[in-house]
């Protein structure tokens, strides 16, 4: 029987008090620091995923760019990826606020060296979690980059689920070639007439087979191959991408720069790209001439900056023409394969391939220049326009260029390097 004053009653000590406080405490403590958790280090898990993420995307679209279908290609597409994580240049990429490099580890956290896997088809490369590559330097056409590393805890690591302080946190990229473009930009502004138009892989192009690309020419004597391996001559006129507004406005020096460096970066006109399904002019003064006859001064500028490629400077009779920030290519070998070029693809050219009649575009095919000698690559005085590549169909992406506006069944033919994951 409770003796107490029923006044008393219900009433608790300061003991009883104290008690179910420190309690109540207790078990609030672990809600308190899992909300402080989702406020703080959920907040900062986020910000290292998309760090790493970012180092991910990076690395993936640096290396797919170097997938060209050469045997040193996985090894340049590993070199150049890794350069993204370069500090030298003070803008290399890192996580925790910028703070720590990957593949370093530190007192408290780590970080694994990023891990790149080539495949040769988007469905490889989207599937599975093996790291190991699936597809040779030849075959390649896409690459998977795996970024982990380690987060700090604060508020999570004093709970037992963060005992360690620490977590791992994981992304991934997938890069690679498109669908083949549309419309391409950056090209070179050359077109040659197709073979077959109804062979849409290759329209009767030979891959491996040495071409002697002549400036077309109608009656008279018609040229000569310019070697004994180089006996099928391709026809090609220049394209007319003349715009007003480059600086300088002078055709022969635009020729020149286009011979050097493609045609200008797209910048919201249409002026510098060409596309599929559009019939196209040629360069003013550049059209078929007679086969007894030198060819236009047009050819010869765009020789010029042609021969840039594979000389330092202009070489011998393009002295007029001011130097340009065009790198040579890494690799000047008379290459007979194209799987063995080791180069920087300052070499391959991107060519438009049309039907004759009318001057439409039916696509874009790739060669590979061929040096005639080390001393003079590339003549631009030869009296037919003539030069040497190798014809190689598609591997190079492209560094510009659309989808849209054309209607083609079966296209095929170059793509550009895009995020598929």
């Amino acid at each position: 029987m409770d003796t107490r004053n029923p006044s008393e009653v219900g009433r608790r000590s300061p003991c009883e008090r104290g008690t179910t406080s420190v309690q109540m405490l207790v078990l609030l403590v672990p809600v308190i620091f899992g909300l402080m958790g989702f406020a703080v280090d959920l907040g900062r898990l986020y910000l290292i995923r998309g760090e790493l993420k970012t180092a991910a995307n990076a690395m993936a679209l640096a290396a797919a760019q170097q997938l060209i279908g050469t045997e040193a290609a996985l090894e340049n597409a590993t070199a150049m990826a890794l350069l993204t994580l370069d500090q030298g240049s003070g803008i290399g990429n890192r996580y925790n606020f910028g703070m720590l490099r990957l593949g370093e580890t530190t007192g408290l956290l780590a970080s694994e060296m990023p891990q790149l896997a080539y495949f040769a088809t988007l469905d490889a490369a989207l599937a599975g979690d093996e790291t190991a590559s699936q597809a040779s330097g030849t075959e390649a056409r896409y690459v998977r980059v795996t970024v982990s590393a380690e987060a700090p805890l604060t508020f999570w690591g004093l709970l037992s689920l963060g005992a360690e302080r620490k977590t791992l946190v994981r992304a991934q990229a997938v890069a690679g070639i498109s669908a083949p473009l549309c419309t391409a930009c950056g090209i070179e502004p050359i077109a040659i007439p197709a073979p077959n138009p109804q062979d849409s892989v290759h329209f009767d192009l030979r891959p491996g087979t040495r071409y002697t690309f002549a400036h077309w020419c109608q009656s008279g004597r018609p040229p000569q191959a310019l070697r004994d391996d180089a006996r099928d001559i391709l026809y090609y006129v220049l394209l007319n991408p003349y715009d007003e507004e480059e600086t300088p406005a002078d055709g022969q020096t635009q020729l020149y720069r286009f011979g050097a460096q493609g045609l200008r970066r797209s910048n919201g006109r249409a002026v510098p790209c060409v596309s599929i399904g559009s019939p196209k002019e040629t360069w003013p003064g550049t059209g078929r001439t007679s086969c007894d006859q030198s060819v236009p001064p047009g050819v010869t500028s765009f020789l010029c900056g042609l021969a840039t490629r594979l000389l330092d400077g202009p070489p011998q009779g393009c002295e007029g023409f001011s130097e340009l920030e065009s790198p040579t290519d890494r690799d000047l070998e008379d290459r007979l394969d194209y799987a063995s070029y080791q180069g920087n693809a300052r070499r391959v050219i991107t060519v438009a391939v049309m039907r004759p009649e009318d001057m439409t575009v039916l696509g874009f095919r790739q060669f590979l220049l061929v040096p005639l000698s080390p001393d003079v690559p590339i003549n631009p005085s030869d009296p037919y326009g003539r030069f040497v590549a190798l014809y190689i169909g598609y591997p190079v992406p492209l560094r510009q260029g659309r989808f849209d506006r054309c209607e083609v069944g079966d296209l095929r033919g170059p793509g550009k390097v895009v995020l598929h994951q």
